[in-house]
């Protein structure tokens, strides 16, 4: 009995008072109990002995966002390989909303990869704002012709060797890899990855409408930044955009910046794809959370100016907007509802990554990764598994 009374006195509690739930259909306010990180209760509750009581004054609460897609922010990149870099990364991301991210980066084929084995370590440790959940590879089986911003030495021709080596060095941590399915033995690669329960995704790739096709029957499940590094559509050779338009189980990442994507063609995607297709992301850079200027990324000086980042040579690299800023931007350019756009950021990529159990939605049992938010969608307050970690 001594025992039980003892556990009950160390459970840490809060409790999130004169919330609205970003789905509701009233606008009544409602009470949120976390107990030890995870949601203990949803609405009207009394403030028990020993919790900590956060007010939220009437403000939205929605599941804390996940971006499965980000390579820095807050100055720092991924590639610095260092824990100061991966802990300002989190800590950017949770000024906007983010609770989960995926550590975006590339493999050099003719280097150690310490960023990579570093990232592996740390997923999962506590880092100070958002949780890193896992590693998103874009490469290094991808088509040179649509490399983008990813350096020649990032990449190099499919197999299972060069596979094994990633594995190993990201020990178990590698959660998305980006791939081209008509790169010479990329289909093996593809299903090496479906049985490694590692998600592949298409992009960076010449494909064509066939052997986009292909990928997909070999087990691409998602598309990493959809227009961006692929063919674009022609009426006689529809490439592979018409082909995961028609793949009803694919999952595709939007940027809704508007320069990525122009307005009326992300308009468009989203009445085709629907709001259970779409997974929002920022691809954001270390710019992400600092003013416009010129920075350098991998060795090579780029611009942030209104978001966007680019080489000298107008080649977009990403951006430097958070996802609370692109939930703002979709919900402009698309006319979609709150619920459908938060749903872009949380349950949708909480399924693409296998983690739906216990993210991507506020319930009973889940984890307390939450955010409360004003009524332009301006971030207040962002809690990771029932700790604040950011408050404007």
């Amino acid at each position: 009995m001594t025992a039980n009374n003892e556990r009950t006195d160390m459970t840490q509690r809060l409790l999130i008072t004169n919330c609205r739930l970003f789905d509701a259909e009233d606008r009544e306010a409602v009470s949120i109990l976390i107990e030890d990180g995870v949601v203990a209760k949803i609405g009207q509750i009394g403030a028990g002995a020993g919790c900590d009581i956060l007010d939220a004054q009437g403000r939205i609460a929605a599941p804390g966002f996940i971006d499965v897609h980000i390579q820095g922010a807050g100055g720092a990149d991924v590639l610095d390989g260092t824990v100061e870099a991966l802990k300002t990364i989190s800590q950017t991301c949770a000024r906007f909303g983010t609770t989960s991210f995926l550590a975006t980066t590339v493999f050099r084929a003719d280097d150690e990869n310490e960023h990579l084995r570093l990232t592996a370590e740390c997923t999962g440790s506590n880092l100070g704002g958002a949780n890193l959940v896992g590693i998103h590879i874009e490469g290094p089986f991808i088509s040179a012709n649509k490399r983008g911003m990813i350096q020649p030495g990032c990449l190099c021709l499919p197999s299972a060797e060069v596979l094994d080596k990633i594995l190993d060095i990201t020990a178990g941590k590698l959660a998305m890899m980006t791939i081209a399915p008509e790169v010479s033995g990329s289909l093996e690669i593809i299903r090496s990855l479906v049985d490694s329960n590692i998600v592949a995704s298409f992009a960076h790739s010449e494909a064509n409408y066939e052997q986009t096709l292909a990928g997909i029957k070999a087990g691409i499940s998602h598309v990493t930044h959809l227009f961006n590094a692929m063919s674009p559509v022609h009426h006689r050779s529809p490439g592979p955009l018409v082909a995961i338009f028609e793949s009803e189980e694919i999952t595709a990442q939007l940027i809704a910046d508007g320069v990525h994507i122009y307005p009326s063609v992300l308009k468009l995607t989203f009445e085709i794809l629907g709001p259970n297709r779409i997974v929002l992301i920022t691809d954001g850079i270390q710019a992400m959370g600092l003013p416009d200027g010129k920075y350098v990324y991998n060795g090579i000086e780029y611009e942030s100016k209104n978001g966007a980042a680019r080489y000298k040579d107008g080649t977009l690299i990403g951006t430097a907007l958070g996802l609370s800023e692109l939930l703002q931007r979709l919900i402009r350019f698309t006319d979609c509802g709150l619920d459908i756009a938060i749903k872009t950021v949380t349950e949708n990529p909480a399924k693409v990554l296998g983690i739906e159990d216990r993210k991507g939605s506020i319930e009973v049992g889940k984890d307390a990764d939450l955010v409360l938010l004003d009524e332009d969608l301006s971030v207040q307050t962002t809690i990771v598994a029932g700790k604040v970690v950011f408050e404007k």
